[in-house]
């Protein structure tokens, strides 16, 4: 919708139901948007006044609503809350969130829309601007959620109400969850989605209990683990359910994905559970693997999106990397889909359209937690074996994980998994001896170079590579198993120095004359023992 209608209705020349209609197609069409357009700037900080100005007065709920709805959205870009940051106005929505008020906040369920907006405008403003910060201050708005939260915490305390078990029950109950068994839910393909209100309602519950279960990494009793399980059941059944549109489908199973990250991972097997026969075709060893292969999916869709990955693909990395970590049935599962057994390798492994060159190029990414988690799913994916990592990356992707790891010499990390093996293919094994460790894929043999050289330039070259050797030795660097270029930006940012650095004894990376003396040393110590 064009900006300039918006604003006109806004500003005064169209009714209350008017302002409502274009805001509610404004707040549809931008509900996405985090990045806006420069030119429309002005625009846009007239907007914000426009909005706060019919927010003051005493409107109807629904319209109020879209305001805020708006107003939350424009809130995302720091360079329109010049207008939105003054006393009057951070008043006009501490009213609005009922933070200003000693009555029961929640008295009119028909305002409870209109104060969780407002709160969340508060929350991107004061966010997003420092001087929203200082007028939080001096408004005492931190004390007013504090006394809002103390009222509430003693209306649990007198009814005997724990937090985790009423949301999961309110969470059940928007989903309307059938169970066949414990931590089972029925499966019905033909259910229909579920409805927008239905939806929101089960989105506002994951939420709250992300909030509420964020530290919950151990589970210290059996009462505990039921609950956690219980709720890991409940969250399996969400990510197999459908919501009105895609758009609310993806939202719903992103929160889904944030609140099985807290769930402690002891407690993830109920993912899993045994299928019947007729339940499912995505099975593994009898196992029902329909929730993994959604999160495959939703893990391949946030990929192709190619932007922020940090808050859009971190939190389902990490939760697959962990399942995976921990329970073989489904690293075994996610390994045949994500690394299945190397046939073709004739293209470098980050050249490619499959989940393998997906992550692989994620591994070079320039957002360190990024490349950090990605790099760590496929390391987890092939059992912690650097060996078996550099077959699917190459040396030159991975070495930035095993020099973190201090693998750079081979090896294995510190978790322990089963021993069955890994098995090449016969078009592998053929292909193996022509494979370049570094980049990973079959390089045609190169001509050799001596070939057309004379008798008297091969001589030449022979004595530059004994006196290149000679030069080593000196200095036992040919006990070094590998060189790095580090390059120092000095304070001006102008100068560089490069200083070569070695890889130590025990595989992580020093500079070039510590890891010389500890070789030696430990030559040495070899020497001198029995």
């Amino acid at each position: 919708m064009e900006l300039g209608a918006v604003l006109e209705a806004v500003e005064g020349r169209g009714s209350s139901e008017a302002v409502e209609r274009v805001l509610a197609g404004y707040n549809e069409e931008n509900r996405t948007i985090f990045r806006f357009d420069p030119a429309d700037e002005d625009k846009r900080k007239k907007l914000c006044e426009g909005i706060l100005n019919i927010l003051e007065k005493d409107t109807k709920t629904s319209c109020q609503v879209a305001c805020l709805e708006a107003l939350r959205i424009l809130s995302r870009d720091k360079k329109v809350l010049v207008p939105v940051t003054t006393k009057r106005n951070m008043q006009i929505l501490m009213r609005l969130a009922k933070l200003d008020t000693a009555e029961d906040p929640l008295e009119r369920v028909s305002e409870f829309p209109v104060i969780v907006e407002a709160l969340k405008c508060l929350c991107n403003i004061i966010f997003n601007s420092a001087v929203a910060q200082k007028l939080s201050l001096e408004l005492n708005l931190a004390a007013m959620l504090c006394n809002l939260l103390e009222k509430y915490i003693r209306s649990q305390l007198r009814q005997e109400l724990q937090g985790v078990q009423v949301l999961t029950q309110a969470l059940e109950s928007s989903l309307s969850v059938r169970w066949t068994e414990e931590y089972k839910a029925a499966e019905d393909r033909d259910r229909p989605p579920l409805s927008l209100q239905e939806t929101d309602c089960a989105i506002e519950a994951l939420k709250a209990l992300f909030n509420v279960t964020l530290d919950s990494w151990n589970v210290h009793s059996e009462n505990e683990s039921h609950q956690f399980r219980y709720m890991a059941a409940i969250l399996r059944h969400c990510l197999l359910t459908m919501g009105p549109t895609e758009d609310k489908t993806e939202e719903l199973h992103s929160n889904a994905i944030n609140l099985l990250s807290n769930v402690p991972v002891s407690c993830l097997d109920v993912l899993i559970k045994p299928s019947a026969q007729e339940e499912t075709d995505i099975k593994y060893n009898g196992m029902n693997m329909g929730a993994i292969q959604i999160l495959l999916d939703f893990m391949e869709k946030r990929i192709d999106k190619g932007s922020s990955y940090r808050e859009g693909l971190t939190p389902v990395l990490s939760l697959l990397t962990e399942c995976c970590r921990t329970h073989r049935n489904i690293r075994k599962f996610i390994k045949a889909q994500v690394l299945p057994p190397l046939r073709d390798v004739s293209n470098r492994p980050e050249v490619g359209t499959t989940v393998r060159n997906k992550l692989v190029r994620l591994m070079t990414h320039v957002d360190l937690g990024v490349k950090q988690i990605a790099a760590e799913f496929l390391f987890v994916l092939c059992k912690e074996r650097v060996d078996s990592l550099l077959k699917y990356t190459g040396y030159g992707n991975a070495a930035g994980l095993l020099a973190a790891r201090g693998l750079l010499a081979g090896g294995r990390g510190d978790h322990w998994y089963s021993d069955d093996e890994d098995t090449d293919t016969e078009e592998y094994k053929s292909a193996k001896p022509n494979i370049n460790l570094i980049t990973g894929h079959l390089e045609e043999p190169m001509p050799n170079p001596m070939d057309e050289m004379t008798e008297e330039q091969k001589e030449y070259e022979a004595m530059k590579l004994v006196n290149m050797f000679d030069k080593l030795s000196r200095v036992n660097m040919h006990q070094i198993i590998g060189l790095i270029v580090w390059a120092h930006t000095s304070q001006n940012g102008r100068d560089e120095l490069i200083k070569p650095m070695g890889v130590r004894p025990d595989g992580t990376m020093a500079p070039l004359e510590e890891a010389v003396s500890q070789y030696h040393t430990n030559k040495q110590d070899s020497s001198d023992s029995d």
